[in-house]
């Protein structure tokens, strides 16, 4: 990609920023892009990237924002700590400051794509499993893949207001309520007995470097999604997840080869993933699914539950739902790539 390439991801994210009504993020974004020249490590290396930088798996923006952050966060610099509490004056020579300043630092936030663990995004699969539990009436062994820090493994031990429906714990310390469109999901109890889950590079919540990482890559004008985060870690901290590093491919087909109880509906989950993968892995698990489907009985089922932008650009994720026996397809949901609004078809 071209110099040019790069400042235009930095002007496209910041756009979405200030659609997104975030005007602290927006101004550090413009403030970074604004700073960027060759006479820096971080400057070299994001003019001279090699990928796509406004590609979802490179989002080169949004690792420099998180960095800068981090920074604020830990009060590394006064005035930006200023800047971060909406005090947007002189925000591009702030910036400009604190990246010469931190330089090495902030250059290493380019080795990784953000790496973000969305709670917002249970509730379209909180919706899904209603719909299973509704038809079958069985208790779901979960297995998620992508799950970065496996916070969404707690998804029965959030509360949920979905349309007219409640459901999961009413005295959570996390409770979502997406705006709702369209008629509400099944009123049906959702019983967990058994969660697993993959990442190729799983956070762990233990760590307190890692859990701090996490927060930094959530935007600081997104305060309920701050909240919703701090609410996840601390029941991680009670009820910590089962969370394997490794491969999804591999995984899932490990894991699917196991047999699977009676009277238990198996449910492999992933929320906005998909993308991150090539064609090779996609149809791997696609194919892994499919055998095990071919297995499936009224009283082992298995489904394949996903909410995903199944096309490039800022298209809204669906929520899609295939079930063995039969294998199924439906297209249960349209939603934010939050999980804050969602569209019910069901």
């Amino acid at each position: 990609m071209s110099e040019q390439d790069v400042r235009d991801a930095f002007a496209t994210q910041a756009e979405f920023c200030d659609r997104s009504e975030c005007p602290v993020t927006a101004a550090v974004v413009r403030g970074i892009a604004a700073a960027l020249d060759r006479s820096t490590e971080t400057g070299r290396r994001t003019l001279e990237w090699r990928g796509d930088p406004r590609g979802s798996n490179d989002a080169v923006p949004l690792r420099l924002a998180g960095g800068m952050h981090a920074l604020a966060r830990r009060k590394a610099d006064a005035r930006l700590v200023r800047l971060y509490a909406g005090a947007l004056e002189d925000s591009d020579a702030i910036v400009r400051d604190v990246l010469h300043r931190f330089d090495a630092e902030l250059a290493t936030w380019l080795d990784s794509p953000p790496q973000t663990n969305e709670t917002g995004r249970a509730a379209p699969i909180m919706a899904g499993l209603m719909v299973l539990a509704a038809e079958y009436g069985l208790p779901f062994e979960l297995i998620e893949l992508g799950a970065s820090a496996g916070l969404n493994q707690n998804l029965d031990r959030f509360g949920y207001r979905l349309g007219d429906a409640a459901a999961g714990d009413p005295d959570s310390p996390l409770q979502l309520a997406p705006a709702w469109g369209g008629e509400s999901p099944p009123a049906a109890e959702v019983r967990i007995v058994a969660r697993r889950a993959v990442d190729r590079n799983p956070v762990l919540v233990a760590d307190p470097a890692q859990r701090e990482r996490l927060a930094a890559y959530c935007w600081v004008d997104q305060t309920e999604r701050m909240q919703r985060l701090e609410a996840a870690l601390a029941l991680a901290a009670e009820y910590p997840p089962d969370l394997e590093q490794g491969d999804a491919g591999s995984f899932i087909e490990s894991a699917l080869a196991e047999p699977q109880r009676d009277g238990v509906c198996r449910v492999v989950f992933h929320t906005i993933f998909w993308q991150y993968l090539d064609a090779a892995t996609q149809d791997r698990i696609a194919n892994a699914l499919r055998r095990a489907g071919a297995s499936a009985t009224a009283q082992r089922p298995l489904a394949w539950l996903r909410f995903e932008q199944l096309a490039s650009g800022l298209v809204p994720p669906e929520l899609h739902l295939t079930k063995w026996p039969g294998g199924r397809e439906r297209h249960l949901a349209t939603g934010h790539p939050h999980g804050s609004k969602i569209r019910w078809h069901g």
